[in-house]
């Protein structure tokens, strides 16, 4: 789906909308990298809608000892900051595939758009979420329910924010989360969300295209 925002400057400027169900984590990244070393000026945005099979993924200061045992899942050292977290499937995860100048987001702005699409969609099933200063990502309470990290090469972005919906959890217990020991993980579906991966994707999308392109409802204004 191409979405296209006449407001956003002098020149009309499109978001393509991906969506590739369960695919495997090493070739996605290498085609996010392929992408944006590919990129012109006149590139269109992409946000990548997707689900990983399990892995561990460790950011470029990662430290191995956060990953406390390991029961047979691959784990990959990639190139987005942060440290160790968990992706499987039942969990949303959307990559941003971002011209960030182009846009005129600095990259703090950019994390808590990213936050802030969560948060706008969380709010929408009366759940009150939070950020921290110290650790990025979307807060229940104390648990934290979606996990952020980004790379930023020759003005664009590329990684970005995985929301969990309903997965097995289990993994999150061989790992300190994020780099934090002891740190509580939580879903969609246990928070009495009956919607499932199909209905908060198409939401998510919609709430980062309202967020990061400054429209309304997902639409262009």
């Amino acid at each position: 789906m191409d979405t296209l925002y006449p407001s956003l400057g002098t020149e009309n400027l499109r978001v393509n909308i991906k969506h590739f169900g369960i695919v495997d984590y090493i070739s996605t990244w290498q085609k996010m990298k392929d992408f944006t070393l590919a990129r012109t000026k006149n590139t269109f945005d992409e946000i990548w809608l997707l689900q990983h099979p399990p892995v561990y993924t460790l950011g470029v200061a990662g430290k191995m000892e956060h990953l406390l045992r390991n029961d047979g899942i691959s784990v990959v050292r990639t190139d987005r900051g942060g440290q160790i977290t968990y992706h499987g499937p039942g969990q949303i995860v959307a990559y941003l595939l971002l011209d960030v100048r182009r846009l005129k987001l600095g990259v703090r702005e950019l994390v808590r758009q990213m936050e802030g699409a969560v948060i706008d969609l969380l709010e929408e099933y009366s759940v009150d979420t939070k950020f921290r200063e110290d650790a990025p990502g979307v807060y229940v309470e104390n648990a934290k329910i979606a996990a952020l990290g980004l790379k930023i090469k020759n003005g664009c972005c590329y990684h970005g924010i995985a929301l969990n919906v309903d997965m097995d959890l289990t993994p999150f217990s061989a790992i300190n989360p994020c780099g934090y020991s002891g740190l509580e993980i939580t879903q969609t579906s246990d928070l009495g969300i009956s919607d499932g991966l199909e209905i908060l994707t198409k939401k998510l999308s919609g709430k980062l295209k309202a967020r990061i392109f400054k429209v309304k409802g997902g639409m262009a204004i």
